[in-house]
């Protein structure tokens, strides 16, 4: 049983910036957390589902009311640090090991976030005592502080917090599942078995008993060689059995489980997104789990909807990003991201993606490739191909907006980008005559150009970025 503690919160915002409000964010990973929980069977409460004010008396006693005072109860009070640092960590109690806070940790870093360490804390008053109030005087509890990041760090964190908080989350829940000893069943519906190493196994043999891949085994297992030892423990991912599901009909209430989107929604009710978007008056397409959808009645006789083939299941591989997938099956990014239901872009080895089968929208043409130039950033070279820097982060597989000049970075792209071409310049020419003479802006031959002024001399050559 679990206990999660949404830190701070009401009049307590904790720790903010422009881009972050510590208690909110506190809340949205603890309610993220504990709906993946109760859908892997583990009872887990909050003690707050609101922005509510809670002192330190109150939020222990809420602890400790929800299942009582027993070392069998896990403890997770979620955090944002700040102080100009970089990386999660984790406080565990005196009266625990360092087990639970170490996996926890580890999980966190494979969703590409930086690490600090996992350590306790002792009250300076006395040292026999834990510092934080929440581990302090939470009985016999197993009690983890978790710090998800710095939300002024001068690295990563802030971008990974804003972006990809659920991957975050998710890690927690990994780590928690396999500490209690249970399967663990990713959203997409993957779930994992435990493999012991015997005598004559390979990865080989192994994949076939289970019919998943070799790739797919080192993936799980963050293997970097294939020699195995007897008695060693692999985890085995296996696709989890489809839950039985009463049949459905149009014209329901349908609640929203894990793994859905409007996509998969409509294709099961075989009515189209923008019938359900209408009859729900939704203004998103985000979907949270347990929220209930009018489903409006089926398309009319004459006008049913297209036939689609079965989808493709893809497994990513090393290297993969959206972009890529998107081109190789011919589809979109965004048909993809609905047809999975996926919160951010971030995807990791092994997972398995829907692909769905018919073109939606625009699709992606070949990418153009750029030479990074000094005084580029990744905001300017975005705004010179009219793309975001979110899609140069992600064909790029980027893990850092730090850029080095002559570095190759590759612009998605969904129209063909003019080519530039060179000007000489000549008596009596500035840059808003030369703009205007070819219809483009100051502004965008100066970035074309990396020029730190405005003063041009007889004879200088100048890319005009195309129209």
């Amino acid at each position: 049983m679990i206990v999660i503690d949404p830190g701070h919160g009401g009049t307590d915002p904790g720790a903010t910036s422009s881009q972050i409000i510590e208690k909110d964010l506190n809340l949205l990973i603890s309610q993220y957390q504990a709906d993946r929980f109760r859908e892997l069977g583990i009872p887990t409460t909050l003690t707050r589902t609101t922005d509510e004010t809670l002192n330190p008396t109150e939020r222990v006693r809420r602890v400790l009311q929800a299942y009582g005072n027993n070392p069998n109860i896990i403890v997770l009070s979620n955090h944002i640090n700040a102080g100009g640092g970089t990386g999660a960590e984790v406080i565990y109690g005196l009266r625990n090991s360092s087990t639970l806070a170490r996996m926890i940790l580890e999980e966190i870093e494979k969703e590409g976030q930086s690490t600090r360490k996992y350590y306790q804390r002792r009250l300076p008053s006395d040292p026999s005592k834990d510092y934080y109030f929440i581990i302090r005087d939470t009985g016999v509890t197993q009690a983890n502080l978790i710090e998800y990041g710095f939300l002024d760090s001068p690295g990563n964190d802030v971008f990974i917090l804003t972006n990809y908080w659920r991957n975050l989350a998710e890690a927690v829940v990994r780590a928690v599942t396999r500490y209690l000893g249970r399967t663990y069943v990713s959203p997409i519906g993957v779930g994992e078995v435990i493999h012991i190493v015997v005598p004559g196994d390979s990865l080989f043999a192994i994949a076939r008993k289970y019919g998943v891949t070799v790739a797919e085994i080192r993936a799980v297992n963050n293997l970097t060689t294939d020699l195995l030892s007897v008695g060693q423990r692999l985890i085995i991912p296996v696709e989890a059995p489809p839950a039985e599901e009463p049949p459905v009909t149009p014209g329901i209430t349908y609640t929203v489980k894990s793994g859905d989107s409007l996509w998969v929604i409509a294709r099961r009710f075989n009515v189209t997104v923008n019938a359900i978007r209408e009859a729900n008056n939704l203004k998103t397409d985000l979907l949270s789990i347990g929220q209930q959808l009018i489903i409006p009645t089926a398309l009319p006789e004459e006008e049913p909807p297209p036939t689609l083939e079965p989808e493709v299941i893809y497994t990513v591989q090393k290297g993969d990003n959206l972009y890529t997938i998107a081109r190789q099956y011919g589809v979109t990014v965004n048909a993809i991201r609905e047809a999975n239901n996926l919160k951010t872009d971030l995807l990791s080895i092994g997972q398995r993606l829907i692909i769905p089968t018919v073109p939606v929208g625009p699709l992606p043409v070949e990418p153009i490739t750029y030479t990074v130039q000094r005084g580029d950033s990744l905001w300017t070279i975005a705004q010179r191909f009219g793309v975001t820097v979110t899609e140069l982060r992600t064909l790029n597989n980027l893990k850092t907006d730090l850029l080095s000049i002559g570095q190759q970075l590759l612009i998605p792209t969904t129209v063909v980008t003019p080519e530039p071409f060179l000007y000489t310049v000549r008596s009596g020419d500035s840059l808003w005559t030369i703009a205007q003479r070819f219809g483009t802006t100051v502004s965008a031959i100066r970035t074309a150009n990396n020029l730190k002024t405005d003063l041009l001399s007889i004879g200088q050559r100048l890319i005009i970025p195309g129209r």
